[in-house]
């Protein structure tokens, strides 16, 4: 069923969806019909029952079921009011371009499942069959939102605009921001060794060649491997397409036959050998095991006396941390000025909660305008890299204001400008779109006014 759901929130107009949301809903009866027409493209009852029984099997009703539903059909309406406009102004997308689309997402679909065999199996489609139905959708949906860009891409804010749409929110609408904090970071990588790199490869070989001799590759995946996402299951990671891995994995992996084991692999991640379990058309399955040479410990050493300078130089304001992020660090992010940036927001802000709980208890004992001592890590690929954590502000508990939260306010006064640019938009295509409303449905609390007088 969790399939199905995350299947369904790309593809709510697809026949594949309202088939199955009646097969795995017995006790809600749909009888198909049109609900509405807006210019050549029609809106039908299964397509506001399919995700109104979405919405309920996930809890997120609020509301009557009636008022539900009328809020789902303004919904569809916009979104084919933009479909009929795309078509009217001619805007085209590539066989490219949705093949690509259906690839990304098939990728996650497949992976959802485990594997296209289930992924066939709860649907009783093949994948060719699955890919068949959605191929419009998807189409449509590209349609959309090409056209959606269109209507607000230009659209800016000026200054003297936030502040007028920030006089005007009432006293006690004003939102409460939580305390935040800014940080910096610069890391250091020490150095891995070509002692430390050939004995990974002379242990890989050794297990190579004990395959060859008959031992399990699965076993030695699961006693020996450093992934801790495939060692559990044998190495295996599932089906996969080209694109998924990484490039050198790929290149080794796509060459091999069944059971055979690769030569050893470099990779970011460390070294591997791949084993193929399977291919099935464009996806394979293959095992493999990794190692990941350890830093020695002169470099480690080495890597901190590094870091040591780093901060002492900040610390003694030889050196400001924005003019050392560019010089030192091996973070990706140094472009950004050595800023975190929040994955949730996309900005440099910070709530407690959104923190890592280590990191959080680095940077609270921190002072603002203060560096942390080295602190030595892993990542999430389980490399080690010593960092540098630079409290760079941190704000109280207030409620939002020009001064401290103006990129903030910023953003909403944007977003308010684009609704009202886009509420403009309908009204405009409303009055030269043909459309037709069920009488079901002419008494809905429409937010806006789909029908001409």
């Amino acid at each position: 069923m969790k399939i199905f759901r995350l299947f369904c929130l790309f593809f709510f107009l697809s026949s594949i969806c309202r088939l199955n949301v009646r097969a795995q809903s017995p006790n809600d009866t749909v009888v198909d019909g049109v609900v509405a027409i807006i210019g050549g493209n029609i809106i039908l009852l299964s397509d506001i029952e399919n995700q109104y029984l979405q919405f309920r099997s996930q809890g997120n009703i609020m509301g009557s079921p009636e008022k539900i539903k009328c809020q789902i059909l303004e919904n569809i309406l916009f979104q084919k009011l933009l479909l009929h406009q795309s078509q009217v102004d001619s805007i085209k997308v590539t066989d490219v371009q949705v093949e690509g689309e259906m690839d990304r997402r098939m990728r996650y679909f497949i992976s959802q499942a485990g594997s296209p065999e289930r992924l066939e199996e709860h649907f009783q489609k093949s994948l060719l069959e699955i890919k068949s139905e959605l191929r419009d959708v998807i189409r449509e949906q590209m349609l959309v939102e090409q056209e959606q860009q269109k209507i607000t891409k230009d659209i800016l804010i000026t200054p003297s605009e936030v502040k007028s749409f920030f006089r005007k929110i009432p006293k006690d609408s004003i939102p409460l921001i939580n305390a935040e904090l800014e940080i910096g970071l610069i890391v250091k990588q020490p150095l891995i060794g070509e002692v430390e790199k050939q004995a990974v490869r002379t242990r890989l070989k050794g297990f190579k060649e004990r395959i060859a001799k008959g031992d399990d590759f699965s076993t030695l995946a699961v006693l020996y491997s450093e992934d801790p996402g495939s060692a559990k299951q044998g190495g295996e990671l599932g089906m996969f397409k080209r694109g998924d891995m990484r490039p050198e994995f790929e290149a080794a992996a796509f060459k091999l036959k069944p059971n055979e084991v690769s030569d050893i692999v470099e990779t970011e991640d460390g070294f591997h050998i791949i084993q193929m379990v399977e291919r099935r058309g464009e996806y394979i399955n293959v095992r493999h095991i990794l190692l990941q040479p350890q830093v020695s410990m002169v470099n480690l050493n080495n890597g901190k006396i590094t870091m040591d300078s780093i901060a002492n130089q900040i610390k003694s304001n030889k050196l400001t941390f924005e003019n050392a992020v560019p010089l030192f660090s091996d973070d990706p992010n140094k472009n950004s000025g050595g800023l975190m940036i929040n994955g949730a927001t996309g900005n440099t802000r910070f709530e407690a909660s959104q923190l890592d709980p280590k990191v959080f208890f680095i940077v609270d004992k921190l002072k603002v305008g203060e560096i942390s001592a080295p602190i030595l890590m892993k990542t999430e690929r389980g490399k080690q890299e010593y960092r540098l954590y630079f409290l760079k502000t941190r704000s109280n508990p207030h409620k939002a204001n020009l001064e401290e939260d103006y990129a903030r306010i910023q953003q909403m006064a944007l977003e308010k400008k684009k609704m009202d640019s886009v509420d403009d938009w309908i009204m405009l295509k409303t009055n030269s779109t043909f459309i037709s409303i069920n009488d079901n449905y002419m008494n809905c609390p429409f937010q806006r006014k789909w029908l001409k007088n």
